[in-house]
């Protein structure tokens, strides 16, 4: 019970990861392409898996965030960050938000998208003023859990005795669908920069139980980070072995396309099951919400207080009511248009990868790291690998646009 206690911010991790890129990504990946992107499943979470380690790492060795080992790296590094952050989380926030509500208003059979989006809004809004961090480190761990094992149970029953699957690996070559296959690695598992919310996560969590090693904290993380593996795969099974050949599409539409995941959970395990899946799904994509919702306005009250050298007492509230009243505003002018803002989402959040896993590495190898929590020759060497790949497919993207 006391080890269960000690993970937080791993299923944090995995509650932010696991949401538009399993959920959506993966089953349309499974349900247009079969298994036949599976290895690009793999090498995009192997290829980011350094980057996302070094957030906790850092965190739990120095006990700040990657935002001030940022600023150590020259006020320039951070400036950029902020730009970025500034840049993308709306979109982000709003397709995440967007998904979850075309889910709830299919599971409750009632209420528009647009009533839905407000009263999830507001019900994160209410959960994040209240409890903060310390609910959200509860919450997680049930949800993931029951999402996991419901998930599991549905790629079982869906695999039926004459099926005939096959595992031909396919590399896309027309400018859809590597538009598509980019779009599926950029938030696969997550965006790169998830890695500076898991350090500030790891910091709250330190400072809730200061008996926490660095060692607890690397396992933490990948209990969290495997997990979303394992859900990924399961998600795309979904996808290959009930839509696969059948001639349907996910439609870009929140509702109808929340309709489609639905029926394919009960397809596999019954009508029956239709609100236990729901609600699963839901949770998941409150859980992505929710934790979006939190970290947004953490890392741009950091970086804001870091660059101005000023605490804002009421910094979280304000970036809060920015991240909220800017998501609503880009709601109402892009309600019928979920599959183009997750895929701009999605292909931003690719083309800025590099430059994360780039600081990053720099940070971790380099005098503001503590010497014995610096990675090994291998995960350095891993490291430039996964960096040059980072750049070789942003470079393949926008040759093909």
């Amino acid at each position: 019970m006391r080890a269960v206690q000690k993970l937080g911010p791993g299923f944090l991790f995995a509650g932010a990861a696991i949401g538009v890129s399993h959920l959506v990504q993966s089953t349309r990946a499974g349900a247009d392409f079969g298994f036949g992107l599976l290895w690009a499943l793999l090498l995009i979470n192997a290829v980011k898996y350094p980057f996302f380690e070094f957030g906790p790492r850092y965190a739990s060795a120095t006990g700040e965030s990657l935002l001030k080992g940022y600023e150590k790296l020259g006020k320039g590094v951070l400036i950029a960050y902020f730009v970025i952050s500034f840049a993308t989380m709306f979109t982000i926030q709003t397709a995440v938000t967007i998904v979850t509500a075309g889910i709830a208003a299919s599971l409750f059979e009632s209420g528009s998208i647009v009533l839905w989006t407000a009263i999830i809004t507001a019900i994160c809004f209410a959960i994040l003023i209240i409890g903060r961090y310390k609910i959200l480190d509860s919450l997680m761990k049930i949800i993931v859990l029951c999402l996991t094992i419901s998930t599991l149970i549905a790629v079982g029953l869906a695999i039926q005795p004459e099926m005939v699957v096959t595992f031909t690996q396919v590399i896309p070559t027309d400018a859809l669908s590597v538009a598509f296959l980019i779009a599926f690695m950029g938030w696969m598992p997550a965006p790169l920069d998830i890695s500076i919310w898991q350090s500030i996560w790891t910091v709250e969590k330190k400072k809730l139980d200061p008996t926490i090693t660095v060692r607890q904290s690397r396992f933490d993380f990948n209990v969290g980070f495997f997990t979303t593996i394992v859900l990924a795969i399961g998600f795309l099974a979904l996808g290959a072995l009930v839509m696969y050949g059948s001639g349907d599409g996910f439609s870009s539409e929140a509702g109808t396309f929340a309709n489609q995941l639905i029926s394919m959970y009960t397809f596999s395990l019954g009508d029956g099951a239709k609100i236990i899946i729901g609600i699963a799904a839901l949770t998941t994509m409150f859980s992505t919400t929710l934790t979006t919702l939190d970290a947004s306005p953490r890392v741009m009250q950091s970086t804001t207080e870091i660059l101005s050298g000023k605490l804002f007492k009421r910094g979280y509230l304000l970036w809060l009511l920015i991240l909220v009243f800017g998501t609503l505003a880009i709601f109402f002018f892009f309600i019928s248009e979920m599959g183009l803002l997750i895929k701009v989402a999605t292909i931003l959040s690719f083309l800025t990868a590099p430059f994360y896993a780039i600081i990053s590495y720099k940070l971790l190898t380099g005098k503001h790291t503590p010497e014995a929590a610096r990675p090994s020759k291998f995960m350095k060497g891993y490291s430039i690998v996964s960096i040059v790949i980072l750049i070789a497919f942003s470079i393949w993207y926008l040759t093909t646009l």
